[in-house]
């Protein structure tokens, strides 16, 4: 490992929450092509399939910021806990209902369900927080570490789903990913030492992270690139499936993964200099132009090379995007903040998902990456407009006494 990655390690307990971050993102990666597949096989309907992957993100995308706004406030050990098992029942009983062939409604009951699956990986970079504040290179390796660890689980995660489902049986890419969520959440939480203090009274006076005017740019931006996410999910699934390879769609997926993996670590490694909100504008239009080649794809070699391409540029502006988060979100509501970038990737997957399962049954799977495409050019044409939004961070001083104003409003 490089030295960079050894040294943020050197401080206790960082190598158990991250490991136990790994297992706990799994589902991240899993759950929604998991659902996917599994319907696309059970029932053949790719529009259903898509609908219901865009339920339970979006659902997650209602949840999670509450979820992780109750962790700033109470702790992570006292809220993670019940609310994964309560994502984890409504998952069974989305499993069963779809083996059982119940009425569809019922199903979209049980993928809203899920969508209590808390967001682990705002959870694990606030312990990264927590220990390198005020440290901003070691931030930077951290954050580029775990954004590495968020593609490892995209590259072994629809391996996993996709493989399991089609060689098992239909539900068995969604149980794993259970299974994965109810280890990971139980083991970061059994990890006391370097869980983040709780700001009960910073909360009491109702605001939201989401006032930040930065934060409104990231998650309106964020929103067009879950989009792409999403769509390049479902329609590589349904272009693999035309071609007669269905399970290769996996491999496809994690050679995207792969590409932003490896940028990732890469990424990390540097020593940068210049504002940050410059790199991440750079890195969204680099997404946007990314998706042309998508359109000309005709067969399986061709899109594996352009997917790969494609992810070179996404773990940068990831990382960046959690920079930019910690510049402008007052540290009593840093996890609620990092989760409502996740939620804007949350919104853009059950969107572009959505959609692109719909074009893909009206006009075929390459007509579908056209979704992707749109996506990025929106992305970019969002970032661009709140640029100057992002140019002066808000200081952690000014982020407290934005509170203690809010606080003593409250109290009058």
């Amino acid at each position: 490992m490089p030295s960079p990655y050894r040294a943020i390690f050197a401080a206790p307990g960082t190598k158990g929450f991250s490991a136990a971050g790994l297992l706990g993102r799994m589902p991240l990666s899993m759950m929604g092509i998991g659902v996917v597949t599994m319907v696309s096989q059970l029932t053949g309907r790719y529009g259903l399939a898509g609908a219901l992957s865009a339920t339970l993100a979006m659902s997650a995308a209602v949840i999670g910021p509450q979820i992780s706004r109750l962790v700033d406030r109470h702790g992570q050990r006292r809220v993670l806990r019940p609310a994964t098992l309560a994502a984890v029942a409504a998952v069974t009983g989305l499993l069963v209902c779809a083996q059982q062939g119940a009425p569809d409604w019922t199903l979209f009951v049980f993928a809203a369900g899920a969508g209590c699956v808390p967001s682990v990986g705002s959870m694990v970079r606030a312990r990264w927080a927590a220990i390198y504040r005020g440290d901003a290179q070691n931030l930077h390796t951290a954050y580029s570490w775990e954004s590495i660890v968020d593609e490892l689980c995209f590259i072994l995660g629809p391996i996993l789903s996709i493989g399991l489902s089609t060689a098992w049986f239909a539900e068995a890419g969604p149980l794993i990913a259970a299974c994965f969520l109810v280890v990971g959440v139980f083991w970061l939480t059994a990890q006391r030492g370097t869980e983040p203090v709780p700001h009960p009274h910073e909360h009491t006076s109702g605001r939201s992270a989401l006032s930040s005017r930065g934060l409104q740019v990231l998650v309106a931006t964020f929103v067009a690139t879950g989009a792409i996410f999403g769509s390049v999910d479902v329609v590589t699934v349904a272009f693999a499936d035309e071609r007669g390879h269905k399970a290769l769609a996996s491999l496809v997926l994690a050679v995207y993964a792969l590409g932003s993996c490896l940028a990732g670590a890469v990424f990390g490694l540097l020593r940068l200099k210049g504002a940050a909100s410059t790199r991440w504008l750079a890195g969204v239009c680099a997404m946007a132009v990314s998706m042309i080649p998508l359109q000309l794809a005709g067969n399986l070699p061709f899109l594996a090379v352009a997917l790969f391409v494609a992810g070179l540029f996404i773990a940068p502006t990831m990382v960046t995007t959690m920079a930019l988060v910690e510049q402008h979100v007052p540290r009593s509501r840093l996890t609620e903040g990092m989760t409502w970038t996740s939620t804007g990737l949350a919104v853009g997957v059950a969107l572009g998902s959505s959609a692109a399962g719909w074009v893909v049954d009206a006009a075929g799977a390459q007509a579908g990456y056209l979704v992707a495409g749109v996506s990025g050019t929106l992305a970019a044409a969002v970032a661009f407009s709140g640029y100057r939004r992002l140019r002066r961070p808000v200081t952690h001083r000014e982020g407290l006494e934005a509170d203690e104003r809010s606080e003593r409003q409250h109290l009058a």
